[in-house]
């Protein structure tokens, strides 16, 4: 099982960026993916999710609105568009999985997730 996430890098404010989160070794058709972040001297939190039975989404709030995410089944991975980015979305971006059920209590949890790919920086200054 690996996932590998890329995309990032520096953007000025109100600008875009798409995060990959190319996986393998499973099918993000059947499991979960999470996006998470950590910026320095915070703790990691959940950013964005999507299920791998029906497809549904979920953001945490400073996020809604302006962060999408999707999933390419043909290529197996999964997206996180990112519009109006700000300052203080600055931080490393990771994806995770697991293979056990993730409920909505939980999906935010990162001990939750056994399975994290390397992490890519996002910088949003101008």
């Amino acid at each position: 099982v690996q996932l590998q996430a890329s995309g990032g890098g520096l953007v000025q404010p109100g600008g875009s960026l798409r995060l990959s989160c190319a996986a393998s070794g499973f099918s993000v058709d059947y499991y979960p993916i999470a996006w998470f972040r950590q910026a320095p001297g915070k703790e990691r939190e959940g950013v964005s999710y999507i299920s791998g039975n029906d497809g549904s989404t979920y953001y945490t709030d400073s996020v809604k609105g302006r962060f999408t995410i999707s999933r390419d089944r043909a290529k197996n991975t999964v997206y996180l568009q990112m519009n109006s980015l700000k300052p203080e979305d600055t931080a490393v971006y990771y994806c995770a999985t697991d293979f056990e059920p993730v409920t909505i209590a939980t999906m935010w949890v990162p001990w939750r997730y056994d399975y994290w790919g390397q992490g890519t920086q996002v910088t949003v200054s101008s």
